[in-house]
């Protein structure tokens, strides 16, 4: 077995990415380090012990390269491909279940009228 492999099929492999094309247009926007130095060629060699580091989604991922595979496996085998050195996200004030959620506050007139307004308009007009 080969002891490298290109960078875009294996953030195939370890299903970081749903298609190898769409992990070749992420790493050719120039998106993804590897060991720091930025990285804009699709046929990039990545080696274990190497560490990628790129935003995907509203993350940034920081992976070790651990394995190699021959193949697109199960996730439980595509996880074990890597490990995660990833920050733990920020916690962020509307995640915090103690924290309630306000209400929403309408001034009285403004906007659609509740069911209760309704009613009473429906009320005078003697429908």
């Amino acid at each position: 077995m080969s002891d490298s492999i290109r960078i875009d099929k294996w953030l195939w492999h370890a299903r970081f990415f749903k298609t190898r094309t769409l992990a070749q247009t992420f790493v050719q926007s120039g998106k993804v380090r590897i060991n720091t130095v930025r990285c804009e060629k699709a046929n990039h060699a990545v080696k274990p012990g190497d560490v990628l580091t790129f935003v995907k989604g509203r993350d940034v991922k920081v992976i070790e390269v651990v394995a190699i595979a021959a193949r697109r496996g199960p996730a439980p085998e595509a996880q074990s491909l890597y490990n995660d050195l990833s920050p733990p996200p920020a916690p962020s004030p509307k995640d915090d279940p103690s924290v309630p959620a306000p209400a929403a506050k309408r001034e009285p007139g403004a906007g659609r009228p509740t069911k209760r307004e309704r009613r009473d308009t429906d009320r005078l007009r003697g429908v």
